[in-house]
């Protein structure tokens, strides 16, 4: 496009000096063991959450198909 125009490239660098980084002083420590879980009681409280859920989802629902047939009802009348 523009003669005599050309990329050359990005600038030199110099590399940085090999003891950049600061010295490592303490070392973090193990981490801790994580307590046994009581897995049959964390799946009895998912299944009762899961009924809960699926028991306010009905109720939501069914109060939407009555609020629903009481709109369509009141426009064909």
């Amino acid at each position: 496009m523009y003669p005599g125009l050309a990329y050359q490239g990005p600038p030199p660098t110099t590399p940085p000096r090999r003891d950049w980084r600061p010295p490592r002083i303490v070392e973090p420590a193990q981490p801790r063991r994580l307590p046994v879980q009581d897995h049959i009681r964390i799946d009895e409280e998912e299944a009762r959450a899961r009924t809960l859920t699926r028991g306010i989802g009905i109720v939501v629902g069914a109060i939407l198909i009555v609020v629903l047939c009481a709109l369509c009802g009141r426009e064909v009348f």
